[in-house]
């Protein structure tokens, strides 16, 4: 079967996914990032996670961008994937909700996101 070229999973990526798991703790996985991506691959992926947490609480894609300075094309695409996508995100966010991690400064209320 040939792979579709959206088709992201390879052994590859199962080996950095179980990487990923076995970190310990923040300190961990902090220096496995840094060493891992480029100061501005972490900024994006930092970015993308805050635009995905206001979405996550409301906010108006003109609020966010404001907030991030990401572009209104990268915050539909993120509300895109965290609507439709694989459910990556509304895992992480309710782990992160139950956590008590979410943005301090963000909204109390959660749903989905103006357009």
């Amino acid at each position: 079967m040939q792979p579709r070229p959206d088709d992201w999973s390879s052994p590859d990526t199962d080996a950095l996914l179980d990487a990923i798991l076995d970190l310990e703790d923040r300190v961990e996985a902090a220096a496995f990032l840094r060493d891992l991506c480029t100061l501005g691959e972490i900024r994006d992926l930092a970015q993308r996670w805050a635009v995905a947490r206001m979405l996550d609480d409301g906010l108006h894609y003109s609020d966010i961008s404001r907030r991030t300075g990401a572009s209104t094309a990268t915050i539909t695409r993120i509300a895109a994937w965290l609507n439709h996508g694989e459910g990556g995100y509304r895992a992480a966010l309710a782990k992160a909700r139950s956590r008590g991690t979410r943005d301090p400064e963000a909204p109390t209320h959660s749903g989905g996101a103006g357009s």
